[in-house]
């Protein structure tokens, strides 16, 4: 700072002595502004020779670019004022329910899969967008696209090489305590996927389970990918669903990360918008005690037909005062009960006291008191 601040004054110097009085004057200010008070780094408190930049880290902070492994939800910056409209998992609660039911089901069966002591953790739930998420995929791995049937929709599944590996060799028989053979920059092997495969099978199985108590959907495995670029199933500004789940096999193991774009679980949003899992029934014992207490003193007008013609709407119209109409019922004719269109029952015309009346001779059908029932809720 010393330095600079002596070439700014030899340089207002020269300027003085050989331009113009303007730029002379312009120049000595200058000299004036930056010597006036003593040294620029004691004007600004800070040491000579000392010069304030920021780091790698404060500039990512300022920009909320600080993309960390474990750390997808805790962005500032201008990062955040751009994620904050997106849906935040935590508006979904049953969905934390759903994937703890999957970490439980998913250490039983990889347990049956590996004949190992094998332990399934929950790292953490964030929403993420999907083109996020594809550039912060750790390669090598591989990734499974799978197609959910009854939602019309696909998913991801990444498996990173640290579990490829382990895999690989906890099927084929390799020694507890001893490192993976790992050889990078090479493709995988056969062998390799299709272990793998049968891996990524029994955790999407596993997630059928898991999601059964809500709605049936079957996730059936499309194809296998290392390319990233073949994994698009979605829009990179759309956002998705990042599940990250843990699993050790003792001196072994790996992650798998399970992404759902909200496209994915929109036809189901509903169901993952309860609190708990008996709330998705609907059913209230209080409600249903009073609906059927108002469906019994609900009043409906019933009408008794005595007979129907079909006349031509030119005699409708020809109609006058004293004309007779012959209905071609007799005095036992049965008479039909009838609630708007929908016909109850039949009866036999009769009289009580000062009333007509009509025996009921049929009793009602139980088609008819459903749709009688579903009226009354309308």
């Amino acid at each position: 700072m010393a330095q600079w601040e002596a070439e700014l004054a030899a340089e207002a110097q020269a300027a003085t002595a050989g331009v113009t009085a303007d730029g002379g004057d312009l120049a000595a200010e200058w000299e004036a502004m930056v010597g006036g008070g003593g040294s620029m780094g004691e004007r600004f408190n800070m040491p000579a020779g000392a010069e304030r930049i920021l780091n790698q880290d404060e500039i990512d902070s300022l920009l909320g670019f600080d993309l960390s492994e474990d750390d997808y939800n805790e962005r500032s910056g201008i990062r955040a004022i751009i994620n904050s409209a997106m849906v935040s998992y935590e508006r979904l609660p049953m969905l934390e329910i759903v994937f703890d039911r999957l970490v439980r089901l998913m250490t039983t069966s990889l347990r049956n899969f590996t004949s190992d002591n094998v332990e399934v953790s929950l790292d953490n739930i964030s929403s993420i967008r999907f083109g996020d998420y594809l550039n912060s995929i750790p390669l090598p791995a591989i990734l499974a696209v799978f197609r959910a049937e009854e939602l019309d929709n696909y998913g991801l599944l990444t498996v990173d090489s640290n579990l490829i590996y382990s895999i690989v060799d906890v099927l084929l028989g390799g020694r507890r305590g001893t490192a993976a053979l790992r050889i990078e920059g090479r493709p995988y092997t056969t062998i390799e996927r299709v272990l793998v495969q049968r891996m990524v099978e029994v955790v999407l199985n596993d997630a059928r389970q898991a999601f059964e108590p809500l709605t049936a959907v079957n996730f059936n495995l499309d194809r296998l990918e290392t390319n990233p670029r073949f994994a698009a199933i979605a829009r990179p500004a759309n956002a998705a669903i990042l599940v990250k789940l843990r699993i050790d096999m003792e001196d072994r193991g790996g992650r798998i990360e399970l992404l759902l774009p909200y496209a994915t679980l929109e036809p189901i949003r509903k169901m993952l918008l309860l609190q708990f899992m008996g709330e998705k029934f609907g059913r209230d014992n209080i409600w249903e005690s009073h609906l059927a207490t108002e469906l019994w003193t609900t009043q409906m007008e019933v009408r008794a037909v005595l007979d129907e013609q079909q006349v031509p709407l030119s005699r409708v119209l020809n109609l006058k005062v004293g004309e007779t109409i012959v209905l071609n019922a007799q005095a036992d004719s049965p008479v039909q009960l009838r609630c708007g269109q929908i016909p109850l029952t039949t009866g036999r015309m009769g009289r009580k006291g000062h009333s007509i009346a009509v025996r009921v001779d049929t009793p009602l059908a139980l088609s008819t008191k459903r749709r009688l029932t579903q009226m009354k809720k309308k």
